[in-house]
């Protein structure tokens, strides 16, 4: 089927999309401590802006504490500076070796903020699959009008991009009600 490239370009966009999502969803603080909370956070260091990950070791020593041990400790303060603008709600604690990030608890208010956040990021990630849809179904109309494909095979190919959408949008939800579960139970 000459269409079928690019059904797998779009699924291929889902994929990218969903993975994104995970990523995304990773980084939410829900008050377990977590390295991808802070490894790809920049920070200014030796004249340019590297993410932490590529500066220090990040442990977490207990579920509650994330703990940076810089490479160099020259560029401690700049760590300490870069997890403050972050605006991420932790508060770094610098004790002239490592810095340690305790995670603060969830209030209620927070948690009803996070799911708000985890219901902006699904619908994001959905409009990225409808957009990844609808370049689709322009190829498959611009092969229609020049004769490659006839009707029946683009209206076929419709059908089977839609079934990847469908199964992607599930998988969507799935994850954002998965994540509103976890940031709802305390």
């Amino acid at each position: 089927m000459p269409t079928q490239p690019y059904i797998d370009t779009a699924f291929a966009a889902f994929q990218q999309t969903l993975a994104h999502l995970k990523s995304e969803y990773s980084r939410l603080q829900i008050g377990r401590a977590s390295a991808s909370l802070v490894e790809e956070i920049k920070v200014e260091a030796y004249g340019s802006f590297q993410p932490l990950k590529g500066m220090a070791s990040i442990s977490i020593p207990d579920p509650s504490t994330i703990q940076i041990q810089p490479w160099d400790r020259s560029v401690l303060n700049a760590i300490e500076k870069a997890i403050q603008a972050a605006n991420l709600g932790l508060n770094p604690v610098n004790d002239g070796r490592v810095i340690r990030v305790p995670m603060p608890p969830l209030t209620e208010e927070r948690r009803k903020e996070l799911v708000k956040v985890v219901h902006q990021m699904e619908e994001s990630a959905k409009i990225a699959v409808r957009t990844a849809r609808g370049t689709a179904h322009g190829t498959f109309k611009t092969l229609e009008e020049a004769k490659t494909i006839s009707e029946d095979e683009r209206r076929l190919a419709e059908k089977h991009l839609q079934e990847k959408v469908d199964s992607s949008n599930r998988e969507i939800e799935e994850l954002a009600k998965q994540k509103e579960k976890d940031i709802m139970t305390i």
